[in-house]
């Protein structure tokens, strides 16, 4: 056991420190990034089920949710316009974010968030005061290119800041502060709905500009990190910052291990070239895979369009906004348990927890919807006993993302690629969950129309084989010091032929595992 105020970084080695009040505030202040995430994701959907926003921007939707005799229920959404209204932010969160990377290197984590800020808070401004659906997009456009400088900044910032000890629990805050977002949204939303003369639309959409000034004056009054200011050539300030953040004086080793891993990584010539190499084939693959079926487990059909959804399966306007209430208070509670868990009981135990009980809960959805609607969509109001099971299951499905996909899909790609590759597997990484992001909020409406309760069935489908995949390919990362990662690929039955006994040992030399040490303990 290492001596009270040392965290052991895992390899023996403690850098003397504890979590002092300026970093347990600095953290809560840069995890209120993930605000500004939740709250779009949260508040897209229920702006989209109301009459009076639909009536002004999408008036063909609005005649089709009017006309509730004749219509079907699954298809009254379908609109190529109204799915770009939710989706075009994450196509420019997708292209923010490839940018972001050499912003936040440049210039600093700080400088990073608060372009991001100004970004969304500007989107946020044309969004409220929007007068035509160009307005609308170009605001979505404006609101993802902060999205993507936020999301790329915000967990490196806390990563950096934070000590080893409690990392991964401030990190996972960051996840839990988007989930906030989202509850806060889906609140909002209920009760501007409300507001006569049919303008809540605007206070919902421009709400956002609360969030953005949140992260905006955060990232003026934050301090930036050691590690940014050592990668900017200012080490004496380092030093400084590093002592108090660590509320002691003897921080050389922990300072001389940051040199050196800085000093490593501008030595990396070609981190595109090297994530291609036979021997990093298990991580480009986790890289790709993991994002890929985060997006369809079909969670965001549940965080996007949970009032649409909702509305489009029998639920009354005022029903189907507290239905959105209710599974976002869940997705946040249930949040929870992942940072009590992901340590103790370890990562491949939630995923397949997670997938097991997802898989379940959407064939019980699916079966509901078909039940009532059949394949012809008749239109119809769902009793209150038959309402309440399906929200039910609805949020237990929720819960089982919210403590094993959601946050582990973050998770474990941060926590496996070595120092040589890191920056461009964590782009491939982004990138694809951006990118699917984008597809599954453009064609779910789309595809709501055509698999009528189907869609469940689709999704319960890619579960079902993600759940194969992690159970026969994932090995376990949980209490394996991210330096040491390289042999859970080595002791694997299948990735073992991919990886030799002397990969990852003199990849860069000495210096090049001293700055991975560092890096990964900070």
């Amino acid at each position: 056991m290492p001596a009270a105020g040392v965290f052991d970084n895992g390899n023996g080695k403690g850098y003397p420190g504890k979590l002092t009040p300026f970093v347990t505030v600095t953290c809560i202040v840069a995890a209120m990034g993930g605000l500004i995430f939740g709250y779009d994701i949260g508040i897209s959907g229920g702006v989209t089920s109301m009459p009076s926003f639909l009536k002004r921007f999408f008036p063909s939707v609005y005649r089709k949710q009017q006309a509730n005799s004749s219509t079907n229920q699954y298809c009254q959404y379908n609109s190529e316009t109204l799915t770009l209204f939710t989706s075009s932010l994450y196509l420019a969160a997708l292209l923010s974010s490839l940018v972001a990377s050499s912003v936040t290197r440049k210039f600093g984590r700080k400088k990073s968030m608060l372009f991001g800020g100004v970004l969304f808070f500007a989107g946020a401004l044309i969004n409220g005061f929007a007068q035509g659906v160009w307005m609308l997009i170009f605001g979505r456009l404006l609101l993802g290119f902060g999205i993507g400088f936020a999301n790329q900044s915000v967990p490196l910032y806390l990563s950096e800041m934070a000590p080893y000890k409690y990392r991964g629990a401030l990190n996972i805050g960051f996840q839990l502060s988007i989930t906030i977002g989202i509850l806060i949204a889906n609140v909002l939303n209920y009760f501007f709905a409300k507001i006569k003369g049919g303008w809540g639309w605007r206070l919902s959409l421009g709400g956002a500009m609360v969030p953005a000034l949140i992260i905006t004056i955060g990232s003026l009054v934050l301090p930036d990190t050691p590690n940014s200011m050592i990668e900017r050539g200012q080490r004496d300030e380092a030093r400084e910052k590093l002592r108090k953040i660590r509320g002691v004086n003897d921080v050389d080793e922990e300072f001389n291990d940051l040199v050196a891993a800085s000093e490593a990584s501008k030595q990396v010539e070609h981190p595109w070239g090297n994530l291609l190499k036979r021997k990093y084939r298990p991580h480009l693959t986790m890289a790709i895979l993991i994002p890929f079926f985060q997006q369809l487990t079909g969670i965001n059909v549940i965080m996007f369009y949970a009032p649409v959804l909702f509305n489009t399966i029998g639920f009354g306007n005022d029903a189907s906004l507290m239905s959105a209430v209710i599974t976002g208070l869940v997705n946040a509670c249930a949040t929870l348990v992942s940072i009590y868990g992901v340590d103790k009981w370890g990562r491949r135990s939630l995923f397949l927890e997670g997938g097991t009980q997802m898989l379940i809960c959407q064939a019980i959805v699916a079966a509901c919807i078909g039940a009532k609607f059949g394949v012809d969509g008749n239109p119809g109001v769902l009793p209150k006993w038959y309402a309440v099971v399906v929200v039910l299951f609805i949020c237990i499905y929720v819960a089982a993302f919210a403590w094993s996909w959601g946050p582990l899909g973050w998770l474990v790609p941060s926590e496996i690629f070595p120092l040589e590759i890191r920056s461009a597997a964590q782009s491939v990484n982004v990138s694809v969950n951006m990118a699917f992001t984008f597809v599954v909020a453009q064609i779910f409406l789309n595809i709501l129309c055509h698999l009528k309760f189907g869609l469940f069935i689709f999704f319960a489908f890619f579960v079902l084989v993600m759940s194969i995949f992690i159970f026969f390919f994932l090995p376990e990362t949980n209490g394996i010091p991210i330096e040491e990662m390289g042999q859970v690929w080595k002791n694997h039955w299948f990735w073992s032929r991919y990886v030799g006994e002397d990969d990852f040992v003199s990849n860069g030399g000495l210096e090049l595992q001293k700055g991975s040490n560092a890096i990964n303990n900070v």
